[in-house]
């Protein structure tokens, strides 16, 4: 920009200068009345109220404050201040001048080295950005200062592994620090080197008014945060990606506000247990070829929760997401099922042809049909069982939908796995599964078909050989062994439930994992996978949100049939 800005809009309240070319702000440019200023990707070097020439500076400030009122000020009407990759800019100054300013961009700075801690008299700020601003000194002091500020991005700041002075430290932090070992009278330079790395976060004092905080890509442990985060009693958004975090810090537990909750990318996460029962979103999203969590525990009394997962991030041999799904090892077919899922079952898939003893009715090919036998005892649930075997030369199967209907009671339950494929290196498939059912879903005398339907997906072509089920009925003895059901039964959504969030427009209960985990997705397409009649969908205005446990607990199934 070159030439006068004689004839520049003085009433301008916003500007956008993106790549702005100079090292620095033209003195004779009119900002008095900005409101926001974006200098994004400029190659400006410094930013603050100052100007080249002292008696420039005199006049202007002169004109400003002698032809207008006297609260006026230089750019005192700025309330947005961008420079995100100014990667150029290395100091920043004259906060005293900006007594509006309302958010603070940073982001992508690079070579920012300074911030005036004069920052700390902006005390409209409510929104700043140090994302990747790295070099910059003074980290903990900076962020100790910003009072009243409620969304703080620390994002790629190696707070892991910082350039935290002891000084910055309260009495607290430093009696931490003591009993690490640490002598706080020594030189800071020196205190940065005993200090151990996964420590150095214990020295950032973040700010109370703090309702949404971002670490994300911070190189930050488990064991580098502290014990105890209620000092953030109005936190409720938490940003942890990126992160080589193993478990759930501890200090997540004490936020009573928390809503949010992101680990993305967390590869070497392995448990998330007890997160707060606040929370409304959780994201757990894994971006490794060697998949580690193994458990995911929530409270009890969890709000329903719109949970994000990608269940490719599940460590291959055994794991467990409360209210969903738990995988275990099985020894042989004969003992009790190993996999449980909501919803619907427990079941055990293996590879072979070999079915189990007690098996009582059988059928050829993917239907059977039967009536269920009066008994004098209860009906509690059922147990099904079919065998396939790859129509080419294949190792690996799609598992099939499996559809229950009741024809006397006119229920439908078409469930599909939340797995899509197994490797069973060249065997049949053989999958058993336990179904339990509420009060009223089946009775003696109704009758009822059971269809193993192939997905259509590419080279999903299987047959199956052979369709099995057998009845189980409540003894009325009392049993001394616990009940390995049990657990499984205080899960929410199960079968007996309140399923109207997972009805299609048809009449059907389309259980699958998208519906519990996606509920904003509206599955309009049921028909492609044959989940469903021809243009059916699901409910829009009953969506379903994950709640891990139920309140019932195992009521009911002892009120069933």
């Amino acid at each position: 920009m070159t030439g006068s800005y004689k004839n520049f809009p003085e009433e301008l309240r916003w500007l956008c200068m993106h790549g702005f070319p100079l090292k620095s702000i033209p003195s004779e440019l009119p900002m008095e009345n900005l409101v926001s200023l974006d200098m994004s990707y400029s190659k400006i070097e410094s930013f603050g109220i100052h100007y080249s020439y002292p008696q420039r500076l005199h006049k202007r400030l002169k004109q400003l404050i002698g032809s207008c009122s006297k609260d006026k000020r230089l750019l005192g009407s700025l309330k947005i201040l961008n420079l995100s990759f100014c990667e150029q800019l290395h100091s920043l100054s004259g906060f005293d001048h900006l007594p509006s300013l309302e958010r603070l961009i940073l982001k992508g700075c690079i070579g920012l080295l300074e911030v005036c801690l004069s920052v700390e008299q902006c005390l409209e700020l409510i929104l700043v950005d140090l994302s990747y601003c790295n070099k910059l000194e003074k980290l903990p002091r900076i962020i100790g200062m910003l009072k009243r500020v409620k969304k703080l991005f620390l994002n790629g700041c190696y707070l892991g592994e910082s350039q935290i002075k002891i000084r910055d430290m309260d009495s607290t932090e430093k009696f931490k620090a003591n009993s690490t070992g640490v002598n706080t009278k020594m030189d800071s330079s020196a205190i940065l080197e005993v200090i151990p790395s996964d420590l150095r976060f214990f020295t950032v004092s973040l700010p109370r008014s703090l309702v949404s905080l971002s670490l994300k890509d911070n190189n930050l442990s488990t064991e580098s945060f502290p014990m105890d985060f209620s000092c953030l009693s109005m936190l409720k958004e938490l940003y942890l990606d990126e992160n080589p975090i193993v478990s759930l810090p501890n200090c997540v537990r004490s936020l009573p506000r928390l809503e949010t909750l992101s680990m993305v990318k967390c590869n070497m996460l392995t448990s998330v247990e007890h997160p707060p029962h606040t929370l409304t979103f959780m994201k757990l999203y894994f971006d490794s070829k060697r998949p580690s969590l193994r458990k995911v525990i929530f409270h009890p009394q969890m709000s329903p929760l719109d949970f994000f997962m990608d269940w490719k991030m599940l460590a291959p041999s055994s794991f467990e997401i409360e209210g969903i799904v738990k995988t275990q090892p099985m020894e042989s077919v004969e003992e009790k099922a190993t996999e449980e899922e909501r919803n619907v079952k427990c079941s055990t898939i293996y590879g072979g042809q070999e079915m189990p003893s007690w098996i009582t009715d059988r059928s050829t090919g993917p239907s059977i049909s039967f009536t269920i036998p009066s008994s004098p005892n209860k009906l509690t649930g059922l147990n099904f069982c079919f065998v396939q075997t790859p129509l080419y030369l294949s190792e690996s199967f799609y598992l099939p939908l499996i559809k229950i209907s009741n024809i006397t009671k006119n229920l439908t339950w078409i469930y599909q796995h939340y797995l899509d494929v197994v490797y069973l290196g060249g065997k049949c498939l053989t999958l058993l599964s336990h179904w339990m059912f509420g009060s009223n879903e089946m009775e003696c005398g109704d009758h009822v078909t059971i269809t193993i339907t192939q997905r259509k997906v590419p080279d999903g072509d299987a047959v199956t050989k052979e369709c099995e089920v057998s009845f189980v009925y409540d003894d009325g003895e009392n049993k001394v062994e616990e009940d390995v059901l049990g657990y499984y039964k205080s899960w929410n959504h199960i079968i007996g439930g309140d399923f109207t969030g997972f009805q299609s427009t048809t009449g059907e209960y389309i259980l699958k994992k998208s519906r519990i985990l996606r509920p904003y997705i509206d599955t309009y397409l049921l028909n492609s996978g044959n989940l469903s009649e021809e243009g059916a969908r699901l409910i829009k205005d009953k969506q379903v949100y994950f709640k891990a446990l139920s309140q019932r607990k195992s009521a009911v199934m002892e009120d069933g049939p």
